[in-house]
């Protein structure tokens, strides 16, 4: 918690993320509920809202790099603020109305959905801005650590306001959270890099420049490269985790619950440890034992079987090391574009990475569901061996011998 103390803008840019990520996480209760229980929609229309929420990712997640590129990142993030809280505040104004319907629903999280990738690309270019390149690795982690807390009390807090209040309803405490959340980030002093001027600015050709940064830069390559495969692979395994447990371990709904809270919960915890393990080992080894660490919880929980208590412990070392992962790999992974990617490229580099990680989470989460129908098991065993493909590349690769951030000087260059 040290950086908080020590860097106001930094202070500034967590405290408004993490209240705009709490009522985001009401949201994520109160919109599914009030899309079936208010507006009478169909499992096939609720899976299509999903949908509508990540398209922008795939539909314009590299030219969004691009754009953010040529506007300082605080008046990106007012922006993005602002624009979520007007489409967010319209759903409870139009239930309260009785004027809501489900199209305007498809629209609202599209248009929502934009602007949080334009506020999410800006925000990691933001980070290196406001911290010393040292503290890059810490506060990483302490954003990571938020994330992962105020999204399970945003979860709950979620659901006791859709008990006490109509669900459309409840979705004003997210609108207002986007209010705070802009007027937090208004209030940092820097309002980031100055866009480069450029003549003959091209989409394309700059879009073009952000992925020859990735290619160009050995380290970035394989991060981004095996970052996506573990992308791929941990929606395969996601997207039918609570089935296994409950089909093929016979265990309850309320387990099943507890099992995913374990894995939250242990990923929180881990970010807390995870600055003083890259330290001790580095970066590369942190990331690729986290890697591992991911893989394996998948192979320890396809194997859980036998009296109860024993599918219990494997169930929770599985949650656990599944929790552990992706806190290792994913605080490093960050760290290393912000550190080995100029503050020119950083915002196209952050927007592809996005825009790779969730287009295979899509796939990942398509396959998963067909291989899935036909053995769960199996599933959860593909799912890790292409872990371990990813987690092998990595080690194969200089990671294996970066014990530390490198000198801003091999950073790639516009």
């Amino acid at each position: 918690m040290r950086v908080l103390a020590r860097y106001r803008d930094f202070r500034w840019l967590f405290v408004g993320s993490s209240v705009s990520l709490l009522g985001s996480s009401v949201t994520t209760v109160a919109l599914p509920l009030a899309t079936v229980v208010y507006l009478h929609a169909s499992t096939v229309q609720v899976g299509l809202l999903g949908a509508a929420a990540l398209l922008p990712q795939l539909l314009i997640g590299l030219p969004a790099g691009v754009w953010v590129d040529r506007m300082p990142y605080r008046r990106v993030l007012v922006i993005a603020n602002v624009v979520q809280m007007v489409l967010i505040g319209a759903v409870p104004a139009l239930a309260v109305l009785n004027m809501l319907a489900l199209w305007q629903l498809y629209v609202v999280v599209f248009l929502a959905g934009i602007a949080s990738l334009f506020e999410a690309v800006a925000s990691q270019s933001f980070t290196p801005s406001l911290v010393p390149r040292e503290e890059l690795l810490s506060a990483n982690s302490v954003l990571m650590a938020s994330n992962g807390t105020v999204s399970s009390v945003g979860s709950t807090v979620g659901s006791a306001l859709v008990a006490v209040l109509a669900a459309p309803v409840a979705m004003i405490v997210d609108a207002v959270s986007f209010l705070f959340s802009g007027l937090c980030v208004a209030r940092i002093g820097t309002p980031g890099p100055e866009p480069v001027s450029r003549p003959n600015r091209h989409l394309l050709r700059d879009i073009g420049e952000g992925l020859r940064a990735i290619v160009a830069q050995p380290l970035i390559r394989v991060v981004i490269t095996t970052a996506a495969l573990g992308a791929f692979a941990g929606q395969m395994q996601n997207v039918m985790l609570v089935y296994y447990i409950v089909r093929n371990l016979h265990l309850s709904a309320a387990l099943a619950g507890v099992a995913i809270t374990i894995v939250g919960v242990t990923g929180v915890l881990t970010t807390f440890v995870t600055t003083r393990i890259t330290r001790r080992i580095g970066p590369g080894p942190a990331f690729i034992f986290g890697m591992m660490t991911s893989a394996v919880s998948g192979v320890v929980l396809a194997v859980a079987g036998g009296p109860f208590i024993m599918v219990l412990v494997i169930l929770v070392l599985a949650m656990v090391l599944r929790g552990a992962g992706p806190s290792l790999y994913g605080i490093n992974q960050q760290t290393l574009r912000q550190t080995l990617i100029t503050p020119s490229l950083l915002s196209r580099v952050n927007a592809t990475w996005r825009f790779l990680v969730y287009g295979t989470q899509a796939l990942g989460a398509l396959v998963g569901g067909l291989l899935g129908a036909v053995d769960l098991r199996v599933t959860l065993v593909i799912g890790s061996v292409i872990m371990l493909i990813a987690g092998v590349m990595a080690f194969a690769s200089p990671l294996r011998s970066l014990r530390q951030l490198p000198a801003p000087q091999t950073a790639a260059n516009s």
